[in-house]
């Protein structure tokens, strides 16, 4: 790309940086072709029970090192299922941060139990786990960890404070499958953990789920409640095809993704207004299905996130925002927060997120997403008067 010549923002009536738009999800994989070729071939992909939802387990099972894989028709399937499995009834109360996919709290709501929202820590837009001791009460009966945007709970943290109350830990692993921290793999953290393989996930079936655990007690109760004389919430066998053989890709890809965010964060760490959630270190390695970014408009201009976004996605970039704050979008007598939930209300506003696929891209896509960031800096101001007079 020749930048000179994209120098006016799309936005303003310009060249595109990307004119193709942001790369497509999923991507072409020989070995997903082969799955389908072999489902077509041997009539599998139409059983109710074959090999390859075993198979799956099996592998899943081993990457995770746990002994109880349970596959699922999603990931919200699967923190229901996960809720259900840590015994989890009618006013109990389940701990999560207040900044959290929507779907985590209203499964809670789904089992007539209470969410307990807690702040998150003003660096990470994690949940802060020095507000975890005093969200607990006689009641609770989970605590609901998310890793979210490349960013990481303090599990460790977390799982002394769990072990210290005899509180089971739910970890929420749909964004960051095959991530580590501190030497142990995002799910192993957990007295149960969830994964999701939706069409925008890193490993994607287009639907489906899987929920992982060490535990047998948690493990039976899930399939207690879900085999009623079949499942209740199955994974096709074509679904388990598919997914299998991005298991084995998916530590290569993970520091694929890495690499690309480290040089990112690089090449943006001398520019004001985006703060990078997570950086690649040694004891924490994201697996980054999101990219976040703390946004902050006064160094754009006073350019409201909304605009930004628009801006950067005529540029052919994804961004976007992230989640909505759980205390925002939902009735206060639906859930209890300990605070105000300052932290969690400026995530919902100020979060942006870049979204993984062009990760799996060379210097030019990074080179694309910083000449992008810079072409709207540099014309914040008119974008932003010609946004207030339309």
């Amino acid at each position: 790309m020749n930048f000179q010549n994209a120098e006016r923002p799309a936005i303003l009536g310009g060249l595109p940086i990307r004119p193709e738009g942001p790369p497509g999800w999923p991507r072409t994989d020989p070995q997903v072709e082969m799955a389908i070729r072999n489902l077509l071939a041997t009539g599998d992909w139409g059983r109710y029970h074959g090999p390859h939802v075993p198979e799956l387990c099996r592998r899943l099972a081993e990457y995770q090192n746990v002994e109880h894989v349970l596959p699922c028709s999603s990931g919200t399937v699967a923190v229901e299922l996960a809720l259900r499995g840590v015994g989890v009834v009618e006013k109990d109360e389940v701990i999560l941060a207040g900044y959290d996919f929507k779907a985590n709290f209203q499964n809670i709501l789904c089992l007539r139990a209470t969410p307990v929202l807690v702040d998150v820590d003003s660096s990470t837009w994690q949940l802060d786990c020095e507000k975890l001791s005093t969200a607990i009460t006689g009641r609770t009966k989970a605590i609901l960890i998310s890793h979210l945007h490349g960013g990481f709970v303090d599990a460790p943290k977390v799982r002394q404070i769990a072990d210290s109350q005899g509180i089971p830990v739910i970890e929420d692993i749909c964004q960051c499958p095959g991530a580590m921290l501190y030497g142990r793999r995002a799910g192993n953290w957990g007295d149960v953990s969830v994964l999701s393989f939706g069409g925008s996930k890193l490993l994607t079936a287009g639907r489906g789920g899987a929920v992982i655990t060490p535990r047998t007690d948690i493990a039976e109760r899930i399939k207690r409640y879900v085999h009623r004389g079949n499942d209740a919430y199955p994974l096709s066998e074509a679904q388990a095809a598919i997914v299998r053989p991005q298991i084995d890709q998916l530590d290569y890809l993970n520091g694929c993704r890495r690499e690309f965010v480290e040089k990112l964060t690089s090449k943006l760490s001398d520019q004001t207004g985006l703060k990078a959630l997570q950086r690649p270190s040694e004891n924490l390695l994201s697996a980054y299905y999101k990219v976040g970014f703390q946004y902050f408009a006064v160094e754009f201009q006073d350019m409201p996130r909304s605009l930004f976004i628009a801006a950067l996605q005529a540029e052919g970039i994804a961004f976007d925002s992230g989640f909505r704050g759980l205390h925002l979008i939902h009735a206060s007598r639906r859930f209890v927060a300990g605070d105000e939930l300052i932290q969690a209300s400026r995530a919902d506003s100020g979060m942006l997120t870049l979204h993984h696929p062009v990760l799996l891209e060379g210097e030019d896509a990074i080179s694309e997403v910083v000449a992008a960031i810079e072409k709207v800096r540099k014309y914040a101001v008119e974008i932003h008067s010609a946004h207030l007079t339309q």
